[in-house]
């Protein structure tokens, strides 16, 4: 089973988030459910802005959310929604540290 790391964004708060997954679509509803006390559920509702499939390694997951979160730049985060150059070159750059 693949994991992802996904980008959410909140209209109301103007925010986004960003984590990592084996079920975005549950996530999602974890962060949308306001008996679930989170940061996130603060902010809801959240909508799914991109979701990257990054197979079936946990680390790499890991890895790309901690990495998109250090880059605090919502200039940055917006460029890797609309960018699918940027995805493949986040997502090979990761793969390619994996395997040294």
């Amino acid at each position: 089973m693949s994991y992802y790391v996904y980008i959410l964004f909140s209209k109301g708060a103007n925010k986004y988030y960003i984590g990592q997954s084996k079920n975005v679509e549950e996530r999602l509803s974890l962060h949308n459910n306001s008996d679930y006390q989170s940061y996130t559920s603060k902010f809801a509702p959240w909508e799914i802005k991109l979701i990257m499939d990054l197979g079936e390694n946990r680390g790499i997951a890991m890895r790309i959310e901690k990495y998109l979160k250090r880059q605090k730049s919502r200039k940055f985060i917006e460029r890797l929604i609309e960018s699918e150059e940027l995805q493949n070159s986040i997502l090979n750059r990761f793969q390619s540290d994996n395997k040294n």
